[in-house]
């Protein structure tokens, strides 16, 4: 398991140096380190990230600031050279506070605590069930999505294949994408969602779902992979 994370701070320095200790922590993916906050929050709108490396003091727009335009807030880090704002960080829920210059054994102390915080924060989602509602022949469904294979165009209607059955839903593949957990789920075909830890083969062409192989764009194949491995 790796987390998908973010390092923002407007130093060149301090991002480079906090991107190598990113890179070289087997528990972490950098998806992309930027000088300021507009450039991440759309790289976060683009991609779920489960950790951002936060730095405080930004010119234009602060971290505190762009904490407050995020919709949906991943783990938070900061990093700063001030001891001042600790009390404030931690009134935004923040996993960690470290101070420059940073160790590699605090760093490393740092991300340990992240990870342990998203496997309790995984196990206790599964241990309630994620679930959707679906509407099929007039009746509301329970739907608990670990168990849903693949989900699938059909006309005007939306196939919901899962472990036990399949049902027919009046809706649009879109209304499934913004629905389901994209760490889980992924778009790989016009027609066809897939949850990815369904997935048992692929290749350029198909991915293998059982015996059924579900097709493959021919831009999809690489999202896909990135996928499987955020989750290996």
């Amino acid at each position: 398991m790796k987390l998908n994370c973010v390092v923002v701070d407007d130093s060149s320095i301090q991002r480079t140096i906090i991107a190598k200790l990113v890179n070289n922590h087997p528990g972490l993916h950098l998806i992309g380190d930027f000088s300021n906050a507009i450039e991440a929050k759309s790289c976060i709108t683009l991609n779920t990230i489960d950790l951002i490396f936060l730095d405080i003091e930004m010119p234009v727009i602060n971290g505190f600031d762009f904490l407050d335009g995020l919709k949906s807030k991943p783990q938070i880090i900061f990093i700063t050279s001030k001891a001042e704002y600790a009390l404030k960080a931690f009134d935004y829920d923040a996993t960690d506070y470290l101070q420059k210059p940073i160790s590699v054994e605090r760093f490393n102390a740092s991300v340990k605590r992240a990870l342990d915080l998203h496997i309790l924060k995984k196990d206790i989602k599964e241990e309630e069930g994620e679930h959707i509602f679906i509407k099929s022949n007039l009746k509301k469904l329970k739907i608990f999505t670990a168990k849903i294979k693949w989900i699938e165009a059909f006309g005007d209607y939306v196939r919901v294949v899962t472990e036990d059955d399949s049902n027919l839903v009046l809706s649009t593949m879109k209304a499934f994408e913004n629905d389901l957990s994209k760490e889980k789920f992924i778009r790989v075909h016009k027609s066809y969602i897939i949850n990815i830890d369904k997935v048992e083969r692929f290749n350029s062409k198909f991915a293998e779902i059982g015996v059924t192989k579900i097709p493959l764009s021919r831009n999809k194949k690489e999202d896909l992979v990135r996928a499987l491995s955020a989750t290996s």
